[in-house]
């Protein structure tokens, strides 16, 4: 909780006129106890999971000849009500474990020095930050990923999240509870090694969620943002992994691909690459020479 209570009091502190955020950031968080504001969490993650795949559900269903082509399993079509029964599983998980778990973590949060003073963070610090978050949570989560892909680790745990072998958006958090609270360490890693703002904290949560639900999204847009990210995944990179399902060695990384690269678990996936564009290089081939007899 701020130790000011109006933007006078705040501006008499520090000796100076208080920006336009750090004054809508007062108002609001003035009279909220840091826990409080910690428990925001819950509420953009039920929003996220929520709302974010709503496009997605829409364009399954209206499957245009114009969305349909960026389809990366076009043959794979869930009816609604099999895309609402994952989300009301993953939305019994939301309220039994990931809501739960966000209550009692705050101790953690406040130990590692997550900060909701009134110096707010620059854009650049929370880039760098948000930034480290991802390399850390990335290289740890590849690891406790090929962990799961285990004999033990599949059958026991991470075969629930396998049951989509074409990924929709909603089947982003989809897992046994096991995992669920496995995966949360890899999240927690980069916020306790580089810890910031509450603010940041709130993004590196949202953002996290919302790439999950884009690299599960089932479609390879082109116009996709995350395109333009150096080593950056994607919905194509991940839905191979799912593709392949149990027997997967390959694409383990949750956001970039070098750890993939560098360990030799994408060699299936660049193989599959491979053999696509040659086969569609054979049948481009061969509808040129049918066109040259046809004149």
């Amino acid at each position: 909780m701020l130790p000011y209570k109006t933007v006078a009091e705040a501006e008499a502190a520090l000796n100076r006129t208080l920006t336009f955020a750090e004054t809508l950031w007062l108002n609001y968080s003035a009279d909220k106890s840091d826990y409080f504001l910690y428990c925001h969490n819950i509420l953009f993650l039920f929003l996220i999971f929520s709302l974010v795949p709503l496009p997605l559900v829409l364009i399954e269903l209206i499957r245009s000849s114009n969305l349909e082509k960026y389809k990366i399993q076009p043959k794979v079509k869930l009816s609604f009500p099999e895309m609402m029964a994952c989300y009301k599983t993953v939305m019994k998980m939301f309220f039994f474990i990931v809501g739960p778990l966000q209550l009692v973590s705050y101790p953690s949060v406040k130990l590692i020095g997550i900060r909701t003073g009134l110096l707010l963070p620059s854009g650049w610090e929370i880039l760098i930050q948000l930034a480290v978050y991802f390399i850390v949570e990335d290289y740890t989560n590849y690891w406790i990923h090929r962990f799961l892909h285990g004999k033990w680790g599949y059958e026991k745990i991470h075969r629930v999240h396998h049951e989509y072998t074409a990924p929709i958006g909603f089947a982003a958090p989809y897992a046994h509870w096991a995992e669920i609270l496995i995966l949360g360490i890899p999240s927690f890693l980069g916020p306790a090694m580089v810890p910031g703002h509450m603010i940041t904290f709130w993004l590196w949560i949202a953002l996290r969620q919302i790439e999950a639900i884009e690299t599960h999204s089932g479609y390879d847009f082109p116009w996709t943002p995350t395109k333009y990210i150096p080593f950056y995944g994607g919905a194509e990179y991940h839905d191979y992994h799912h593709y392949v399902g149990g027997q997967s060695h390959s694409n383990f990384a949750s956001v970039f691909t070098y750890c993939d690269y560098i360990y030799g678990t994408d060699k299936g996936y660049c193989y599959q690459k491979k053999l696509l564009a040659k086969l569609k290089e054979e049948s481009n081939h061969s509808e040129q020479q049918k066109g040259i007899k046809s004149e």
